[in-house]
């Protein structure tokens, strides 16, 4: 038997075989990605694999965090780095330390990811839009200070509207600090600058130059912004998700510009035109009037006035007379029938009867007696006559016979 080594032994000697090869401490490997993990340190690891092989993956925070595209199971890239053994381990492990998507560009991939997780999240909804104000007083501009961008914007909205002011929050449009200046440039006008509307642009360039305005970082500053936005960045061929969750995107700088102010010298071409259309309506109003007024005043009733007084108060006189002869003869007809009436009456008064020599009948109880069955010998009557009452008895009481 040889000699007995330990495992830390056969552990340090494997990792010298592996270090001290030129071609693992710089390779690129394609695998399938498996078993993704990304920790709260940071950290992430994984495998990549083929079927062939596998190979175990770990990739720092700090390389981690400048991946543009999110890594998922099944992804298919290409993993650029060294590999190293974990003595504690005991395995050997590539340390990644770039990574790309294969068959895709990583920007194209991180482009399509970010767009599907603020689409779900309905940051580019049309409901969310905001209409840009038809005549802003200032206007607060995001972009960089040198560079035509700028110009192309005064330029434009000074001939276009010379009272309007802007105001120039000057970022990096590009590299690592500028999609955080571009957001605390928009964050700024919301919270400390108000001003009417925004212009957040920058001129063309290659996709790794527009990236800044494809983060989340900026996408999401875009669409909290109280303030309606103009998107203006890059060529009108480019577009980049910051112009989908803006309210409104232009083609370029100078349409933003376009966009945001009205046209002083159409303005006041359009008033002219209203203000001669509206003189035109009056002329032709007070014409009107005037033709009008001209035809009565040479209507006859016009030009002699009295003659239609004196004629609606000859008919108010005829009317007047007619209605109290009316009355008149009404209140005769109404006086006559009450004559009758009050005859009639009188003839039904049984004073009347009694003056004619009848009486009235009454027993004791001063009921009417209507016939002699109601009588019988012995009582006690009053007969009631015109002048006097007359007290008698019942004698006898012959039944029969009728009056």
């Amino acid at each position: 038997m040889g000699t007995v080594h330990s495992v830390g032994e056969v552990t340090k000697w494997i990792r010298n075989l592996i270090s001290g090869d030129p071609i693992l401490r710089n390779i690129m490997v394609r695998g399938e990605i498996s078993n993704f993990n990304a920790y709260r340190s940071g950290h992430a690891y994984f495998t990549l694999k083929d079927k062939d092989a596998c190979l175990k993956c770990v990739m720092f925070s700090w390389k981690e965090k400048g991946l543009r595209f999110q890594p998922k199971d099944g992804m298919q890239v290409i993993a650029g780095g060294g590999i190293r053994v974990y003595e504690a381990g005991g395995v050997y492990q590539l340390y990644v330390e770039t990574m790309a998507p294969e068959g895709t560009g990583d920007l194209a991939l991180a482009f399509q990811q970010i767009k599907e997780k603020l689409t779900a999240e309905g940051l580019f909804d049309e409901a969310h839009k905001k209409p840009l104000p038809k005549f802003p007083s200032t206007i607060g501009v995001v972009t960089s200070l040198s560079g035509a961008v700028l110009r192309d914007i005064y330029r434009v909205s000074k001939r276009r509207f010379p009272s309007v002011r802007l105001v120039l929050y000057p970022v990096q449009v590009q590299g690592e600090t500028s999609a955080a200046e571009v957001a605390a440039g928009i964050r700024y006008f919301n919270e400390r600058y108000p001003v009417d509307v925004m212009i957040v642009g920058r001129g063309g360039g290659s996709a790794e130059d527009l990236w800044s305005f494809n983060t989340e970082e900026v996408v999401r500053a875009v669409y909290a912004s109280k303030i309606p936005i103009i998107s203006a960045v890059g060529h009108e061929t480019d577009y980049t998700l910051s112009d989908l969750a803006a309210d409104v995107r232009a083609a370029t700088p100078s349409q933003a510009a376009e966009l945001a102010v009205p046209d002083a010298r159409e303005l006041a071409s359009r008033i002219s035109g209203l203000s001669a259309r509206l003189s035109g309506a009056r002329d032709r109003w007070m014409n009107a009037k005037r033709m009008k007024l001209l035809m009565c005043l040479r209507r006859k009733a016009m030009a002699t006035p009295t003659r239609i007084t004196d004629a609606k108060r000859a008919q108010l006189e005829i009317a007047s007379k007619a209605l109290s002869t009316g009355i008149w003869q009404r209140f005769r007809e109404k006086q006559q029938r009450l004559d009758q009436t009050l005859d009639q009456l009188e003839l039904l008064n049984p004073i009347r009867l009694l003056r004619r020599g009848y009486g009235i009948v009454e027993d004791e109880s001063g009921k009417l007696v209507r016939s002699a069955a109601g009588t019988k010998k012995g009582d006690s009557l009053t007969v009631i006559l015109s002048d006097g009452r007359v007290r008698t008895h019942v004698i006898e009481v012959e039944r029969g016979g009728k009056i």
